[in-house]
C-alpha cells in the first residue's frame, strides 16, 4: 500500500522562507521599486506569520513582476538566485529526512503557498518529483507560456492545500483518507487543516503557534535545523 509524504517548504526544509528571499533578489538586483518593493514584502511576510495573509492581494503583488519580463530572462535570474540564495540554504538534515521517506518507497510531495516558478527548481534540488505549489497563470498552454500575473485555479493555501493536494492524488488514482499512512511535515500554523487531514502530523520547526497546538494535541516535534 502506498505511503505519502507531504512536505512543506519554506521554514520546514529550508531554514529561510523562498517567497520573501525571491522579493528580496527582486530587490537586491534591482528589477522592481525598491523601497516600496521591500516594505509590501515585509508586510506580506509579517501577515503570514501571524496567520493574517490575504493570499489575493498577496499574490497580485509577487506575480506582477513575473508578468512583466520574459521566461528566458525570469529563468536567467532564478538560476542566479539558487546559487547566491538558495544552494546554501539546503541542509543536510532536510536531504536526509526526504531520502528516508524515498528509501522506504513513500510517495513524496512538497506542498507549498509559494508559486511553482519559484520553487520547482528548489524542489527538484531535493530529488522530489511532485510538487503541488500556487500556480501562476500563462498567456499560453505552452510550458514556457509568459506569465499574466494572476494565479490558475486555487492557491496552495491554507485549506486550498488540502483541495489541491486531493485534486494531484486523484490524478494518481490515490484517496488521502484511504492511504494507510499519510505524513505531513510542516512550520506553519497557517498549515493546520491539512496537519489535520493527514494520519501522522509532524510539526517541523514549528512557529510558536503551531509549537503550542502540536504540544496540546500530542503531535510528534521535529527540530530539523537545531
Amino acid at each position: 500500500m502506498t505511503q505519502l509524504a507531504l512536505f512543506d517548504l519554506d521554514h520546514t526544509l529550508l531554514p529561510c522562507d523562498s517567497d520573501y528571499e525571491w522579493g528580496q533578489f527582486l530587490v537586491r538586483i534591482g528589477v522592481v521599486d525598491g523601497q516600496y518593493y521591500k516594505e509590501q514584502n515585509d508586510r506580506f511576510y509579517q501577515d503570514y506569520k501571524d496567520g493574517k495573509l490575504n493570499i489575493e492581494s498577496f499574490l497580485r503583488f509577487a506575480l506582477k513582476p513575473l508578468s512583466e519580463h520574459s521566461r528566458a530572462q525570469l529563468k536567467e535570474w532564478h538560476d542566479a538566485f539558487m546559487k547566491e540564495v538558495i544552494t546554501g540554504q539546503i541542509r543536510q538534515q532536510a536531504v536526509d529526512l526526504v531520502k528516508r521517506h524515498q528509501d522506504a518507497g513513500d510517495l513524496c510531495c512538497v506542498v507549498t503557498a509559494t508559486n511553482s516558478f519559484v520553487t520547482r527548481p528548489i524542489v527538484e534540488s531535493f530529488g522530489i518529483k511532485h510538487l503541488v505549489a500556487t500556480e501562476p497563470a500563462t498567456l499560453g498552454d505552452h510550458p514556457l507560456s509568459d506569465f499574466t500575473g494572476e494565479v490558475k485555479g486555487i492557491p496552495s493555501f491554507k485549506e486550498g492545500k488540502i483541495t489541491r493536494v486531493q485534486d494531484w492524488l486523484a490524478d494518481q488514482h490515490l484517496i488521502l483518507d484511504q492511504l494507510p499512512y499519510s505524513y505531513f511535515y510542516s512550520d506553519s500554523m497557517n498549515d493546520l487543516p491539512l496537519l489535520e487531514k493527514v494520519s501522522h502530523p509532524i510539526a517541523t520547526n514549528p512557529d510558536a503557534r503551531l509549537r503550542d497546538e502540536a504540544t496540546k494535541r500530542n503531535w510528534p516535534i521535529l527540530e530539523l535545523f537545531a
